[in-house]
């Protein structure tokens, strides 16, 4: 007979228990920024854009260019110490 999975799950809680590493964090971010950018220009494309979600995605675009970096930093160790 088929016996359920220990504590009721079939794995994937565990992965998604685990910590993201800085890797697959920067990856994640560079997705957001990117879907963030189409998205940008689709609203370009309409002739009344929504100018106040347009500079709150703009905003958001930055953010997470800025966590990029950050994160991209970190990732680099320093050479001159």
């Amino acid at each position: 007979m088929n016996e359920p999975p220990e504590n009721g799950t079939d794995g994937k809680a565990e992965a998604a228990n685990e910590l993201m590493t800085p890797a697959m964090r920067l990856l994640d971010l560079q997705m957001k920024h990117r879907a963030l950018d189409s998205k940008i220009n689709e609203l370009h494309g309409y002739p009344y854009q929504n100018q106040i979600l347009l500079q709150r995605l703009k905003k958001e675009k930055l953010r997470l260019k800025d966590a990029i970096t950050r994160l991209k930093d970190e990732m680099i160790p320093d050479l001159n110490a």
